[in-house]
C-alpha cells in the first residue's frame, strides 16, 4: 500500500536563515522517511528588523514558491515570521502550517511546575512579545520572564559552542533568570539549541529546556499522522535546498547546524524563478 498522493509531497520548511536548519534536523529525526524541501532567504536575512508588512510579503513569496513544488506542509522555521505572518498564511493557504512558537509556548505550559517560565530569544522575537502572549493563552496565570539574547545567534553560526567566551556571555545573560527561579527555559531562536550544553550549565538540572525545534518537529509529525500523510516508514527522505543569495556560506554554516553534509544547494531568485546550483 503506497498510501495517497498526498502522503508523497515534501515538508516544506522556510526560514530567513540558516537557523531552521535546527527544526530541519528534528523533523529528520522524527520522519526519516519523509521528502523536505529547505528555503533560507538568506539575501534578506535578518527578518527581526524588518516592518510585519515586509515580513508578510517575504513569507507569501515564499509559500507561493513552496507550494509550486507541490508540499503537502508548510513549517515556518522562523521566529519572526510565525509572530507576524502565520495568520496571513493559514488564511491563504489550503494545507496545514506550523509555526515554532506555538508547540513551544504548549511545552512549557505543560511541563512547568512552579508557574515561572523563562524566554530567551532575538531582540526582535522577544520584542515582539510573541511567547509571552502564546504561553498566557493558554495559561493567564503563569509568569513570564523573556531576556534577548542577540549573541548567542553569531556565538552559534561561528561554531563557539562551548568556549570561555560562549560561557561568559551565557552567565551574563541568563543568571538573572536562573535567580528569579524559573523552572522552565524556553529556546525561543532556532540558533539556541545549538547551545544547550552551555545554556543548560548555567541554568542547572533543575531547569527544563523546551527546544522549540524539537516540539515543532513533534507538531509536525502529529498533524501528518492525525490527516493520514504520512509516507511509509520503511521509506528514505530526500532534502532539498534553496537559498536567496550565493549558496557558500549557507553551505559552510548549515553543515554545523543539520550536524552533517548537506546535498545540492540551490540559489534561486523570487520574482522570477531562476533557479542557479551551487554543489556542497
Amino acid at each position: 500500500m503506497r498510501g495517497s498522493r498526498v502522503s508523497w509531497q515534501a515538508i516544506g520548511i522556510f526560514d530567513s536563515g540558516v537557523g531552521g536548519l535546527t527544526v530541519l534536523r528534528e523533523i529528520i529525526r522524527a520522519l526519516p522517511q519523509e521528502d523536505t524541501i529547505y528555503f533560507g532567504d538568506t539575501a534578506r536575512v535578518p527578518y527581526g528588523s524588518k516592518s510585519p508588512d515586509t515580513v508578510i510579503r517575504y513569507a507569501q513569496e515564499i509559500a507561493s514558491f513552496l507550494i509550486k513544488r507541490d508540499i503537502k506542509l508548510l513549517v515556518v522555521a522562523c521566529n519572526t515570521a510565525s509572530a507576524v505572518a502565520l495568520p496571513t498564511l493559514r488564511k491563504l493557504l489550503s494545507i496545514p502550517v506550523v509555526g515554532v512558537i506555538e508547540p513551544g509556548a504548549k511545552r512549557a505550559v505543560d511541563v512547568t511546575h512552579s508557574g515561572v517560565v523563562g524566554v530567551i530569544g532575538t531582540s526582535g522575537t522577544i520584542r515582539s512579545s510573541a511567547y509571552s502572549r502564546a504561553i498566557k493563552r493558554l495559561n493567564p496565570s503563569i509568569s513570564v520572564l523573556a531576556r534577548p539574547c542577540p549573541l548567542f545567534v553569531p556565538l552559534a553560526e561561528e561554531g563557539w559552542t562551548e568556549n570561555e567566551v560562549t560561557n561568559i556571555t551565557a552567565h551574563l545573560y541568563l543568571d538573572e533568570l536562573r535567580d528569579a527561579g524559573v523552572d522552565t527555559l524556553v529556546l525561543g531562536c532556532t540558533h539556541y539549541p545549538l547551545l544547550k550544553k552551555a545554556i543548560a550549565a548555567v541554568m542547572g538540572p533543575e531547569v527544563k529546556l523546551v527546544d522549540s525545534a524539537e516540539e515543532t518537529a513533534r507538531t509536525v509529525a502529529t498533524i501528518l499522522q492525525e490527516k493520514k500523510m504520512l509516507r511509509p516508514p520503511a521509506e528514505q527522505g530526500n532534502h532539498h535546498y534553496y537559498v536567496t543569495d550565493i549558496p557558500a556560506g549557507f553551505i559552510r554554516v548549515g553543515n554545523r547546524f543539520l550536524g552533517g553534509k548537506l546535498g545540492d544547494v540551490y540559489q534561486v531568485t523570487l520574482d522570477d524563478c531562476r533557479v542557479t546550483m551551487e554543489k556542497s
